[in-house]
C-alpha cells in the first residue's frame, strides 16, 4: 500500500455502501471547492470536515477516542476520522483476532510524516496484540514516478531499514514488497481485478498515464486483505492520511462483492503533518523542505529555524503585546501532532506563546529539542540492525502463510500444489 499509509464489518449486502466508489457516486462528489486531495495530489487549503461529507467517513466519538490505545495522534485528533471503527475496537477488547495494515511508497527517503502512522500501528500492537502488515509499493513507484527500477530498489532498502527501526514485533509482524512478493500478490490481485471497471478506477483515479498504474488499484486491495487471506476475517484498520481514503473505498467495494472470504476493510483518516512552508502536506517531492528519518540534530535546527513557518508577529514589541498565534504556527503543530506527548505540558506552552512570553525563536527551539530526541532514539535502532536480509527475514510471509492466502482467494498455485 502506499504511504500514506493505512475495521473491518460482515458483509451480507452485495450493494455498494454508502462510501462507494461507483461512478456516479464520484460524479456526484465532484464540486467546485478550492482545495484538491487524491492519492497523487494534494493541494489548497483543506476543509477536513468537507472531506468526510465527501468521502462518507464519520468522525470518531468521544468514546471511541477513549476505547482506543491512549495515543497524542488519537487523543488531539489528528486521526479524527474512521470506517467501522466499532467492530475492531470490539475485537480488541474482546482479545479476538484483529489487524492493521499501513505501508510505504518507496520513492525516496522517509520523513516524519511518513512514520508516525507506523509508531500508532506500534502501539495498537503492542497495547492489544493486533497483528500489523506493513506493504510496500515499489512497482507503483516505479510506474508513477520518474525514477529507474535501481533507484526506487535503493529507496525501498532504506526505507525498510527505517521500518525496522520502528521496533515491531516479528512473531505479529509482515512486512510484503509487492516485487519480491509478487508470487503471493499478484494472482490475488487478478482474481480482485476481475470485479474492478475501468469506469470506478477513471472515476476514482482519474485518467492514468498507463495500463499499470489502472490496474494498481487490484494491488492495493490485495494489501489491504492480506491479513485475512492469511488468518481468516477479522477486523482490520487501515491508518492512513486521508488522500489515500480512495484505496479503501475501492477495496470496500470489491469485498462488498463477496468475490473473497473477508470482511470490508475500514480505514483511521488522519490530517496532513504540515509543512515547515505552513499549510498542507508534508512532501519528500514537493518544494518545502522535510525532516528526513536520518538527519542529524545540526540539520534539524538548520531546517526548522530557516523554514519553519511562524504564528509570532512581525516586530518582538508587537509579539510581546498582541501574543502568537499557534494554530498556524508549525513548530507548535509538530509538538502538537506527536513530539509533545504531556497535554498539560502543550497547554503551557501554547498558553505562553499567545500570551507573548514565548517567542517564535523558543518556540522553535523546543520542537527542535523534541524532534532531535525522536530521531536520536530511531536513529540508534537503525544503527544497530544486522544486514537487511537477516533482519527482515522474521517479517517475510512465510511458505504457510503464503499457501493459506492464496487458497483462501482461490488461486493456488500450478506449481508446487
Amino acid at each position: 500500500m502506499s504511504d500514506s499509509n493505512d475495521t473491518e464489518i460482515t458483509t451480507t449486502d452485495s450493494q455498494p455502501d454508502r462510501d462507494s466508489t461507483e461512478p456516479d457516486d464520484a460524479d456526484s462528489r465532484a464540486d467546485a471547492d478550492e482545495f484538491t486531495v487524491t492519492p497523487y495530489a494534494v493541494s489548497g487549503e483543506i476543509d477536513y470536515d468537507k472531506l468526510l461529507e465527501r468521502f462518507g467517513a464519520e468522525p470518531l466519538t468521544d468514546e471511541q477516542i477513549e476505547r482506543f490505545p491512549d495515543h497524542p495522534l488519537l487523543r488531539r485528533r489528528t486521526f479524527y476520522a474512521g470506517r467501522d471503527a466499532d467492530d475492531y475496537l470490539a475485537a480488541a477488547e474482546a482479545g479476538d483476532p484483529h489487524a492493521v495494515v499501513t505501508g510505504r511508497g518507496p520513492s525516496g527517503p522517509m520523513h516524519l510524516g511518513h512514520v508516525l502512522p507506523l509508531y500508532l500501528a506500534k502501539r495498537f500492537q503492542q497495547e492489544t496484540g493486533a497483528t500489523v502488515y506493513i506493504p510496500l509499493s515499489d512497482d507503483e513507484k516505479f510506474l508513477a514516478k520518474e525514477q529507474s527500477f535501481a533507484s526506487i530498489s535503493e529507496h525501498t532498502r532504506e526505507n525498510l531499514r527505517d521500518i525496522l527501526a520502528v521496533g515491531f514485533d516479528p512473531a505479529k509482524t509482515r512486512i510484503v514488497i509487492d516485487t519480491a512478493d509478487a508470487d503471493v500478490l499478484y494472482p490475488i490481485a487478478v482474481r480482485l481485478a476481475k470485479h474492478l471497471t475501468p469506469a470506478t478506477v477513471e472515476a476514482v483515479y482519474g485518467e492514468q498515464e498507463t495500463v499499470g498504474l489502472q490496474f494498481y488499484p487490484a494491488v492495493q486491495a490485495t494489501h489491504l486483505l492480506l491479513p485475512q487471506l492469511v488468518a481468516g476475517r477479522q477486523p482490520t484498520l487501515v491508518p492512513i492520511a486521508v488522500d489515500q481514503d480512495p484505496h479503501v473505498r475501492v477495496c470496500r467495494d470489491v469485498a462488498a462483492k463477496e468475490a473473497l472470504p473477508v470482511r470490508k476493510p475500514g480505514a483511521l483518516l488522519g490530517r496532513f503533518l504540515p509543512s515547515l512552508a505552513g499549510p498542507g502536506k508534508m512532501s519528500s517531492s514537493g518544494d518545502a523542505p522535510s525532516i528526513e528519518l536520518t538527519d542529524d540534530p545540526e540539520t534539524v535546527a538548520e531546517t526548522i529555524h530557516t523554514h519553519a513557518y511562524t504564528g509570532g508577529r512581525a516586530t518582538l514589541e508587537e509579539h510581546r503585546e498582541k501574543g502568537g498565534d499557534p494554530t498556524v504556527d508549525v513548530p507548535f503543530q509538530y509538538l502538537r501532532f506527536f513530539f509533545e506527548p504531556d497535554d498539560d505540558e502543550l497547554e503551557r506552552i501554547g498558553a505562553a506563546y499567545r500570551a507573548g512570553d514565548l517567542l517564535s525563536g523558543d518556540l522553535k527551539d523546543l520542537a527542535i529539542e523534541r524532534i532531535t530526541d525522536f530521531l536520536a532514539a530511531h536513529q540508534r535502532r537503525r544503527n544497530a540492525l544486522d544486514e537487511l536480509a537477516t533482519e527482515l527475514e522474521p517479517y517475510r510471509l512465510t511458505d504457510e502463510e503464503r499457501r493459506r492466502a492464496l487458497d483462501s482467494a482461490g488461486v493456488s498455485p500450478v506449481v508446487g500444489t
